[in-house]
């Protein structure tokens, strides 16, 4: 902590947050690899591409990060999460406006104020509160196969598919709540993954956030513990994203790519000379703008942005 003194008091705390969030979900992910290595793998959705569209040598040291939402995923996990749980009746109309508002409102200010962003979080994880953490895994598999199997990029899941089958480890990195990533990390056979951990006690959701969500730095530092634990060297390793908030990991690594990018990454990847692979084919896939800050509850305010982007496209 004493490396972080020269920082504004607002500032070490938003960095020691991204830490604790960091290691709390390496933690978790590789608690639930280990599960999932005890489990066979299902088969993965869709078709995948026979070759990747370039080598991945084996290397025990060396291991892939990928993100999920319009990297791995088409659209944001959280969102498919979100209709599921709405169609489920797991939260009320009211809960949907009040939480659709606050997202409207970030929209418009085009800022992450602390204050209003903490009353977003704070309004989002009361969503879950008191549900148990097996009640919304149990959901998350039905979701999955609702609204999540046939969204996977083929393109994608074949580069993740060359990093396994040179005995590497292939994590997903999202903000995403941990449950629902490590979801769709077992059904793809993946390692594991690394995402938004809220506090549980005795298997039920408190209603807190271990940290902060998964997002940008905290991505980041996730992948710095998970690579420490792992005995990791991440100059070998490689991180994939569509995202320029992700840029932070994609740096830690000595091979990022840039999957399916955004202006921002596009941009930023050409300079540096990082590869570039685009999936998308005509327009371009939708993406669901979700407040990093809502963390596990953003399953309301994705639904909300549903609702939204369908009213548009009438």
């Amino acid at each position: 902590m004493a490396a972080l003194a020269w920082l504004t008091p607002r500032r070490r705390s938003a960095t020691a947050r991204s830490v604790l969030a960091g290691e709390a979900s390496a933690e978790a992910a590789r608690k639930t690899s280990q599960q999932l290595e005890e489990l066979a793998p299902a088969p993965a959705p869709g078709k995948v591409a026979e070759e990747p569209e370039f080598p991945v040598a084996g290397d025990h040291k060396a291991a892939a990060f990928f993100d999920l939402d319009n990297t791995v995923m088409q659209g944001a996990a959280i969102f498919h999460f979100g209709r599921g749980l709405y169609k489920r009746k797991f939260f009320q109309r009211r809960e949907l406006a009040k939480f659709a508002w606050q997202q409207t409102w970030f929209r418009i200010a085009g800022v992450e104020d602390p204050d209003h962003m903490q009353d977003v979080r704070e309004s989002a994880l009361s969503i879950v509160k008191g549900h148990r953490v097996a009640e919304l895994m149990s959901i998350g598999e039905e979701i999955y196969d609702e609204y999540m199997a046939e969204r996977i990029w083929p393109g994608t899941r074949a580069l993740a598919q060359a990093h396994l089958d040179a005995g590497q480890k292939v994590w997903l990195v999202t903000a995403a709540p941990v449950e629902t990533a490590t979801i769709i990390a077992r059904r793809l056979g993946l390692t594991g993954a690394l995402g938004t951990v809220a506090e549980s006690v005795d298997g039920v959701y408190t209603g807190k956030l271990v940290g902060e969500p998964l997002h940008g730095p905290a991505k980041a530092e996730a992948v710095r513990a998970l690579a420490a634990a792992e005995g990791l060297d991440l100059s070998r390793c490689a991180a994939y994203s569509d995202s320029h908030n992700d840029i932070p990991m994609l740096s830690l690594v000595g091979h990022p790519y840039a999957i399916n990018p955004d202006t921002k990454l596009r941009k930023h990847a050409r300079d540096r000379d990082w590869r570039l692979r685009d999936y998308r084919t005509g327009r371009k896939a939708a993406k669901v703008g979700i407040p990093a800050a809502a963390g596990v509850g953003a399953v309301a305010g994705g639904t909300a942005a549903a609702i939204a982007i369908h009213r548009r496209r009438r």
